[in-house]
């Protein structure tokens, strides 16, 4: 199985250690395309030293503009505040623009050690390395970091469940992550093109990933399983006040009008059909789109 081996600052791993994260934002401040499959292992090698100190798994990688990925991943991105991010980009950068994209690099069943148990790097890392490098985590040096750090942490028996190990955990090969909300968010944004399903909007800071079954219902993040929508028709969808029908035909609610005396703007709306994701994969399901109709929806 193949790995990546990125290096990262220690404050970055010191926050997300703090507050006990499960999934996290690899944010790069110059957007570089990555190329590895999802699922695979993301070791973190600090910067200014020579010790790895955890690894999570490749779930998704997109650019966004920096309020977005904040507003995403909050302390998830490795910083205290969307003020601390802006300043560290355009510190990397060196220009001034307050919300320009950065490369978002989701990860997920992110597994950080104590200080104290932080391991060698490969002994054949390079000083010059400044971004990251590939390992055959089932050889050479590769292998010896990844199995020293599953070997150190508690998620043994988690990872267990996302890899199918031939003969121990010495040449795994991965099968699925578990996604989290994060990268939940990025991939419905990608789906459906950077605009709403049902208006067209495409601000992006008004745009949010609804969940057509809750994620308390379902228990998984699949992007099957999301519409996005401007984040008041987000709010109805999730009150029941909007549905959109199998057929993808958008509903609206007699309710509003009942309960609040308004609601034209969204009347307007009604029987319109929603956009659709190109990707088949990406594309709403019926069923759940279904559940909603008949279980949540208030006619």
């Amino acid at each position: 199985m193949k790995g990546f081996v990125a290096v990262t600052d220690p404050d970055w791993i010191d926050l997300l250690a703090a507050t006990g994260a499960r999934e996290a934002n690899f944010w790069q401040p110059r957007p570089t395309t990555v190329r590895q499959p999802e699922g695979t292992p993301w070791i973190f090698k600090v910067r200014g030293t020579n010790r790895v100190a955890g690894f999570g798994l490749l779930e998704y990688w997109t650019t966004m503009p920096l309020s977005v990925a904040w507003e995403t991943f909050g302390l998830a991105n490795g910083v205290r505040s969307l003020t601390e991010m802006i300043d560290r980009v355009q510190q990397l950068r060196r220009d001034r623009e307050p919300d320009s994209n950065v490369g978002c690099v989701a990860l997920t069943s992110l597994t950080l050690l104590d200080r104290s148990d932080w391991i060698s790097a490969p002994a054949d890392w390079h000083s010059n390395i400044v971004r990251g490098a590939g390992y055959d985590l089932s050889a050479g040096e590769g292998s010896r970091v990844w199995n020293q750090l599953l070997a150190l942490t508690d998620s043994r028996a988690e990872l267990s469940a996302l890899l199918e190990v031939p003969g121990g955990f010495t040449n795994p090969s991965l099968v699925a992550a578990r996604r989290g909300q994060g990268a939940f968010r990025l991939m419905v944004i990608d789906a459906y093109d950077r605009r709403c399903a049902v208006t067209g909007e495409r601000t992006l800071p008004v745009l949010e990933a609804a969940h057509i079954q809750p994620f308390i219902e379902h228990g998984r993040h699949e992007v099957r399983n999301g519409i996005l929508m401007r984040s008041d028709l987000h709010k109805l969808y999730d009150r029941g006040l909007v549905t959109v029908e199998p057929d993808l035909t958008f509903r609206v609610s007699r309710t509003i009008d009942r309960d609040y005396s308004n609601g034209k703007v969204y009347y307007a709306l009604e029987g319109k059909t929603i956009a659709s994701p190109a990707r088949a994969e990406a594309r709403a399901d019926k069923a759940r789109l279904a559940w909603h109709a008949s279980e949540v929806f208030r006619p």
